[in-house]
C-alpha cells in the first residue's frame, strides 16, 4: 500500500513540530518545503541583532534536526503556486521549480512584517522576522557608532547616535532595552571621540501603553524600567514618514514632529504569508484583516478537509501569533490526521492552552504573565532564561547560548560584533534588481534528464 504523502510548508515552529509529530508513522511520508535551510527561533532574533548570539545558535539546520526521522525529506524553495484541486505544491529556488504532490497539506508559512500599507518604509527601517533582518540591523546598529566616531559635525553625530524602535510590543521593548545596554554599558569604553552614553534610544508606538497584551501593571513596570535605562518612551505617536536620515511622527493632537535618526527598527505589526491569499482563492475560507486564513475548529480549510493551516497564518478565536499557538496547532493537526488514517474518531476541536507570555527588558529584568500570575524583575528574568533554553533545539546550541549569555549578562562583552557592508546593503540591492538579473542555477544540456521519483513524486525543471 502506498504511503500517505504529507507536504508541510514552512520550517518554523508549526512546520517543524508538525513534521516531528509524524515521525513514528511508517505509513506516512513527509516532505517539508521551506525557503530557508534552517529552523528559526524567532523570539531571540533581537539578540542576534544586538550581538549577544550568533545566527547559528537560534537557527539550526533543518536537515540536521530531522536527520534521524527516516520518513521526512526536506526541500529548499519558496512556494510560488498551490493547486488544491490537483493537490500540488510548486516551489522555486534560483530558477529551479519543484512540484510536490500530497494527500494531506500542512501550511505553516508564518507571517512577515507589516508596514500598514507603507512597504517603502522597509528600505530604511528593517523589521525583525528573519536572519537577514537581524544581521542587517546588527550592521546598522554597530555601524552607527562607528560613523559617529568619524564625524566632526554635531548634528550628524547626534543623528548617528539616535536609535528609534517603532512598536512597543515584546520585540520592540527587548530591542530598545538591548540598544540602551549597548550604548550605556557595553560600548562605553570602546570609543575615543564619542561618549556612547549620550546616545538616545526612542521607543515609539501609536498605542497608549507599553506591552498592551500584558496588562496595565506589567506594561507600566516595563516602561518604568526602560525609562530608568534612559529609553525615551513616546506613546500615541504614529509614524507617517520614514527616510534615510529620520522619520516623521503624528501625535495624538494631530501635530507632526520629525526625529533625526540614522538607525530605525520596525517592530510594529505582522501580516500573514501571501500564501494565505492563494488558499482563500481556492477554498471557501475567508481572510481576516491581518490576511490570516479563517479555519475550522479542526484547523482545516472549509471545504478542504485535507488542508490544515496552523500558526501565524490561521485565524481562530482571536489566538495570538506566538510560538505556542503554532506548536500546539501543528501537533493537533498531526493528531487529527493520524486519527483519520487509523479510522478512529476525530479528536475534540482544537483548544489552545496559554502557557503565558514573557519579555525581557534588560539583563536581570523581565516581565511575565502566566495564568493569573503577573510578576516582573529578576525572578521573571530567570524564568525567561530557563524557558527559552528549553525551546532552543539541540544540546550544543543550548550550551553555546548559555555561554554567550554569561559573557553578555555577567560581563560587558558581546560575542558577535562582526559586521560587514553586505549585511547592511544586500537586502535592498536584491529587492531592486530586475527579475532578469536575479541569479539562477547554471544548467547544461546533460542536466535535462528525468527526475527520479522521490517520496512525494517531486518533479523538477
Amino acid at each position: 500500500m502506498a504511503p500517505h504523502r504529507v507536504v508541510v510548508i514552512g520550517s518554523g515552529f508549526g512546520g517543524l513540530f508538525g513534521t516531528q509529530a509524524l515521525r513514528r508513522r511508517d505509513d506516512v511520508e513527509v516532505t517539508l518545503v521551506a525557503k530557508t535551510t534552517h529552523h528559526l527561533f524567532q523570539p531571540l532574533l533581537y539578540q542576534v541583532a544586538t550581538g549577544i548570539l550568533s545566527e547559528g545558535e537560534i537557527a539550526p539546520s533543518t536537515r540536521e534536526i530531522l536527520a534521524r526521522q527516516k520518513n521526512a525529506r526536506v526541500i529548499l524553495g519558496t512556494v510560488t503556486e498551490l493547486d488544491l484541486d490537483a493537490r500540488t505544491v510548486t516551489s522555486e529556488v534560483l530558477g529551479r521549480r519543484t512540484v510536490s504532490t500530497y494527500d494531506t497539506l500542512l501550511v505553516a508559512a508564518g507571517a512577515g512584517q507589516s508596514y500598514f500599507g507603507n512597504d517603502h518604509f522597509a528600505e530604511y527601517a528593517p523589521g525583525m522576522k528573519s536572519i537577514d533582518d537581524a544581521l542587517e540591523l546588527r550592521g546598522r546598529i554597530f555601524g552607527a557608532f562607528e560613523w559617529a566616531e568619524l564625524t566632526t559635525a554635531p548634528a550628524e553625530r547626534d543623528r548617528y547616535l539616535t536609535f528609534v524602535v517603532v512598536g512597543a510590543g515584546p520585540t520592540g521593548v527587548e530591542m530598545a532595552g538591548q540598544i540602551a545596554e549597548l550604548a550605556h554599558r557595553t560600548l562605553r569604553r570602546d570609543f575615543r571621540a564619542i561618549d556612547t552614553r549620550t546616545a538616545r534610544v526612542i521607543l515609539l508606538d501609536a498605542a497608549p501603553q507599553v506591552l498592551p497584551s500584558f496588562g496595565d501593571r506589567l506594561g507600566d513596570a516595563a516602561r518604568s524600567r526602560l525609562e530608568k535605562m534612559g529609553v525615551e518612551v513616546e506613546l500615541g505617536a504614529k509614524v507617517v514618514g520614514v527616510d534615510s536620515t529620520g522619520l516623521e511622527i503624528e501625535k495624538g493632537d494631530g501635530t507632526h514632529q520629525r526625529i533625526e535618526s540614522a538607525t530605525k527598527v520596525w517592530a510594529a505589526g505582522v501580516q500573514a504569508s501571501e500564501l494565505a491569499t492563494l488558499l482563500a482563492a481556492q477554498s471557501e475560507a475567508e481572510l481576516d484583516r491581518a490576511g490570516r486564513v479563517k479555519v475550522l475548529p479542526d484547523l482545516t480549510l472549509p471545504g478542504r478537509p485535507e488542508v490544515y493551516v496552523v500558526g501565524d497564518m490561521m485565524a481562530l478565536d482571536n489566538l495570538p501569533g506566538v510560538a505556542q499557538v503554532a506548536i500546539q496547532g501543528s501537533r493537533y493537526a498531526a493528531k487529527h490526521l493520524k486519527a483519520r488514517l487509523d479510522g478512529k474518531q476525530a479528536p475534540e476541536p482544537f483548544r489552545y492552552f496559554d502557557k503565558g507570555s514573557m519579555a525581557t527588558i534588560s539583563r536581570f529584568s523581565a516581565v511575565a504573565s502566566i495564568g493569573k500570575a503577573r510578576f516582573s524583575g529578576f525572578a521573571a528574568w530567570v524564568l525567561w532564561l530557563a524557558i527559552h533554553l528549553v525551546y532552543i533545539i539541540g544540546f550544543k546550541h543550548r550550551v553555546t547560548t548559555l555561554l554567550h549569555w554569561a559573557v553578555s549578562f555577567i560581563g560587558r562583552g558581546r560575542s558577535e560584533r562582526t559586521v560587514t557592508a553586505q549585511q547592511i546593503i544586500a537586502r535592498n540591492i536584491i529587492r531592486k534588481m530586475p527579475p532578469e538579473d536575479l541569479p539562477t542555477l547554471p544548467v547544461v544540456a546533460s542536466d535535462h534528464v528525468p527526475a527520479a521519483d522521490g517520496p512525494s513524486a517531486e518533479r523538477t525543471g
